[in-house]
Order: C-alpha cells, then structure tokens, then sequence
C-alpha cells in the first residue's frame, strides 16, 4: 500500500515536520542501480524507518528518468515503511520537470552555484510546476563544498546568508533547503568544521525544513548535535555507493573470473543495507515509521 497517496506533497512535508518536531532526522540515501536501491529499502523496513531514496541528475541521465520513476513507484506502492523517492541535485529544470511526470514525490533543484536572483527564478518556476502536481521542491542556499553531482566547490563563501535564505524561501515557497554550512561531498580531510552558530539562525528566522548534505564522515555526535538545531533531513551518498562497490570488488577477487551476478551482488546489496542501518540510528530514524 502506498504512503504516499493521493497528495505525497502534504505526506512529505508533513514527515518532515514531525522529524523536525520529535527531534530526529529523516535520512536520504543515494543509490546508483537497483542493488543498493534495494539494499536501502531493505535496512528501512528491517528499523522501520522513513528514508528518502535518492537518485542524482547522473544516475537518471544513464538509467533513464521513466525507469527510474518506474521502480520507484513501485517500492513506494509495496513498501511498508514510508518510502520517498527523490531527485536529488539536479541542476536543470527540465530533469526536474521530467522527474515530476514520472512519478517522483520529491525533487531537488539546485541553483545555489547560480547568484541568488537566479537562484530564486529557477527554483520558483520548478516550484510552480511541481506543486501543480503534488510534488515538493527542495532548494539550496550556500555553497556545499567538494565535489558533487552539481559542480566542484573549494572557495570560502559557503556559509548561507540569514537574510538570503529568509528571502529565498519567501520568495520561492520552497518545501525544504539545504543550508551551506561547512559539510562537503566526497569524504572529509581532518574533522569537518560545522557553523552550528549559522545553522540555529537560519532555523530561528525561517520555519522550512532544514537540510544537511555530504553526511558521509560527519560525526555521530554532530549529526545528532545538527538534528537538536533544526536539521529534518540528512543526506548520505559517499558511503553508500564506496561500501557498494568495495563489495563488488572483494567479491569479484574471492570469486575469481566467470562469478555469477546474483552471487556477487547479493552481498553488495547485503553490505549497503548494514550501512543504512547505521546511518538509520544515527539520524534517530529507527521506529519512526
């Protein structure tokens, strides 16, 4: 049965909410095939916990959106915890807007690397099309450093501004943003430096809910410390697709050539699915299905 009809805007934003409210995160977990899309949907309804399961502008350019939108209908439809399936990244309306036709409950646009009067046309224009039809819209204000799905980034103006996103968000209508401050794609090199300071402002002045990105290397205590100041959803793609492939490797040199596929990618799916779980009790998501 699905948790996401008829209008998966208000589900959604609703979850979030209550994330927000009962002081845990909802986690989104990046996948690149269907063996960590269902090693994901696997950990989720072992803890039952809601996750988004999230798909970048790379995967649905090389899968195919209508595929991708297939198989995510159809977990949403079967699974028994609240599955959220998410574009997440995209940097052009027109994947968006093709996400929104195939069944996506939740997109991303990002047009934080564009200046914020461009940022806000797009992101709004998404918005418009997507609300239409009963999808949130997730933006971005600030930088997120490393390399990502959207571009590279390694300046020092990351921080979000108070008053741009305070703007944005009004002028947007946004159901969710992500916040610059100090998280980075990829892994961390030394301990990542967090402006919680700019973190509680931008919850004080603004009540959409918060997004972390590059969860991957973040520590326990600070993500939970994030949650405490306002985050409602925290991404996670580093580690899932590097346990994913270290699996397949190992797996590939026990087995030696000519390995059958499902005996390599069962453990793959298994390995991912242990990750999530992990990922699962650090944002408190455990039972919150």
């Amino acid at each position: 049965m699905s948790t996401l009809s008829p209008t998966p805007r208000s589900v959604v934003t609703r979850l979030l909410a209550r994330a927000d409210a009962e002081g845990f995160a909802v986690p989104a977990f990046n996948y690149s095939d269907i063996w960590d899309f269902l090693g994901i949907i696997d950990a989720a309804e072992e803890l039952r916990a809601p996750v988004f399961l999230s798909s970048n502008q790379w995967v649905v350019t090389h899968i195919g959106i209508e595929l991708c939108g297939a198989f995510g209908r159809a977990a949403m439809r079967k699974a028994e915890v609240p599955l959220i399936h998410h574009l997440d990244h995209s940097t052009r309306v027109e994947i968006c807007r093709a996400a929104v036709d195939n069944g996506y409950p939740s997109v991303m646009i990002d047009a934080s690397m564009q200046p914020l009067e461009e940022n806000i046309r797009l992101v709004r224009g998404v918005v418009e099309y997507a609300h239409a039809q009963e999808v949130m819209v997730e933006g971005e204000v600030g930088r997120i450093k490393g390399m990502g799905m959207e571009g590279e980034y390694a300046g020092e103006d990351f921080l979000a501004r108070v008053d741009e996103v305070a703007r944005f968000v009004e002028e947007t209508g946004v159901d969710s943003l992500a916040v610059g401050i100090g998280t980075a794609h990829g892994f961390y090199q030394g301990k990542p430096e967090i402006h919680f300071d700019r973190l509680r402002e931008i919850d004080a002045a603004v009540t959409t809910p918060l997004v972390l990105h590059g969860g991957t290397g973040i520590p326990e205590e600070d993500i939970r410390r994030g949650v405490r100041e306002g985050i409602a959803k925290v991404n996670v793609g580093t580690i899932i697709h590097c346990t994913y492939m270290n699996t397949v490797r190992a797996e590939l040199e026990r087995r030696g050539p000519n390995a059958y596929t499902l005996d390599v990618m069962a453990p793959a799916r298994a390995a991912v699915r242990e990750e999530v779980k992990k990922w699962i009790r650090v944002c408190m998501a455990d039972g919150k299905a």
